[in-house]
């Protein structure tokens, strides 16, 4: 499903001479992607040292007409809200509002029991650097919508999480990605100014840079400027809402909003912020594998030439968006695009044309024929005619797990239950050793209300992974 920055990386660290592409170049590589269905549409910003900009779109941000992406699109950018977030802690603490180095015991309600390890607290730093110990979802999720699926998930329910957690090495010696780190970070902002996430967003960050097109919450002209989510295989999905977390990705913005963002850091735009900017920019622990080190919210990388880059990226269930920053050169490129396909390897090669892109390949005809076969005929025809294809080799079709998990999904969107518990059952059958096949499998049966099955598929993906969390806390909702 993704495509990891390690490689992309490392090429960077590699590489020789320097030199962003010109506005056709890139408008002939994104539209080239979407052709190939990468996205429905793609919008660049580059913005050079003296803090010239461009921008670029390609391809239709709605399905219903005609209508290029441009620097007033909007997009969620989901995990890029962790640099907004990381900026207002920055900002508290140049303005001696709080100390990295408080623990976060200090400002939750006294009813949320904040895990003390090896004799160190969790700290505000902590949350910000991804050095927690928490991993990257909460256990604790059991959405109503599994569509969206943060948009019930409460406060309460953080602070649960939160209480009951426990690790076996002490905060700050270890980097794991963590959203419901940032999403706590969040809350413990709020809580310390009193007001909402969004409002600290708009008022300390959006109103001094003249950011008019970063929020949460959508007014009706923005709606219209919304581009619609969409699926790996270019399905349209429902976009996501995170009250409880919103910290950790809540935010939509636009191009023109982000390149002021990234000037901004880049120090070409005169601000109050820099200071805090810069502090955000500091490294704090090691991503390990050589990664790069974790500042406040981005990831600093150091290239053979010695010039430093910051780069964030972020992921919603139906979008892609990254901001990556020569702090050197002082240049910079941000991307937004409406499906779930990766866009890292575009932006690596727009600021350094030496980074090849991979041309997408659009790999989900299996399930586009199972899912119609379903719809057309029935399922058990579907299951037939699957049958025959993978004994037959067919080709150019790819046979993994996540087709016929994703045809489960789409015909439980559909309201076709009966049939997406087949499928489930024929992936728990091709690939018995997938915990998350199980999973999915167990969701559903839970959501029909057969509960002894549910229960049997959710143990055995806690078999397959011990390490599954959110299949363990589930199993024990289901037997209490």
């Amino acid at each position: 499903m993704k495509v990891t920055l390690t490689g992309l990386l490392l090429i960077l660290c590699c590489s020789i001479g320097f030199g962003q592409l010109a506005a056709d170049d890139i408008y002939t590589i994104i539209n080239k992607e979407v052709q190939l269905k990468r996205c429905p549409s793609i919008v660049v910003g580059t913005i050079d040292a003296t803090g010239n900009r461009q921008i670029v779109g390609a391809g239709n941000f709605d399905d219903k007409k005609e209508s290029k992406p441009d620097g007033n699109t909007m997009y969620e950018i989901g995990s890029v809200t962790k640099v907004f977030t990381s900026l207002l802690l920055a900002d508290m603490a140049v303005k001696k509002q709080v100390n990295l180095d408080e623990p976060i015991s200090k400002y939750l309600p006294a009813s949320v029991t904040v895990p003390v390890i090896k004799g160190k607290p969790i700290t505000l730093q902590h949350l910000a650097s991804h050095s927690v110990g928490w991993p990257r979802m909460p256990d604790n999720w059991d959405p109503k919508d599994p569509d969206n699926p943060f948009a019930d998930y409460t406060t309460e329910q953080l602070y649960n999480y939160v209480s009951r957690s426990n690790f076996d090495y002490a905060p700050g010696t270890w980097f794991q990605y963590s959203n419901p780190g940032y999403g706590l970070l969040g809350n413990i902002l709020s809580l310390i100014a009193g007001k909402p996430f969004e409002t600290l967003v708009k008022e300390r960050i959006c109103a001094p840079l003249g950011m008019t097109n970063t929020t949460i919450t959508l007014n009706p002209d923005q709606l219209k400027k919304l581009a619609g989510g969409h699926s790996e295989y270019g399905a349209p999905v429902k976009n996501w809402d995170m009250p409880a977390i919103a910290g950790t990705g809540a935010i939509r913005s636009d191009i023109n909003d982000l390149l002021t963002f990234a000037a901004a850091n880049l120090g070409l735009v005169k601000t109050d912020l820099y200071a805090a900017m810069q502090l955000s920019h500091v490294p704090h622990i090691s991503k390990g594998r050589n990664e790069g080190q974790v500042t406040l919210g981005w990831t600093l990388e150091k290239a053979n030439d010695g010039d430093e880059y910051l780069w964030k990226d972020g992921t919603t269930g139906g979008y892609k968006s990254i901001i990556l920053l020569n702090r050197t050169k002082k240049t910079g490129v941000v991307i937004l695009a409406n499906s779930m396909n990766q866009i890292n390897d575009l932006a690596y090669h727009i600021l350094m044309p030496a980074v090849p892109v991979k041309p997408y390949r659009y790999i989900w005809a299996l399930h586009d024929f199972v899912l119609e076969t379903v719809k057309n005929k029935n399922v058990d025809k579907a299951i037939d005619e699957y049958k025959g294809m993978k004994a037959n080799r067919s080709p150019g079709l790819v046979f993994d797990e996540s087709q016929l998990n994703y045809v489960g999904n789409d015909l439980r969107s559909m309201k076709k239950m009966p049939a997406a518990i087949k499928i489930f059952e024929l992936n728990t059958q091709e690939y018995p050793n997938s915990s998350t096949a199980f999973e999915s499998l167990a969701d559903a049966y839970k959501r029909t209300g057969k509960k002894k099955e549910a229960i049997e598929n959710y143990e055995k993906a806690v078999q397959l992974d011990p390490k599954n969390a959110h299949a363990q806390w589930m199993l024990e909702q289901l037997k209490k």
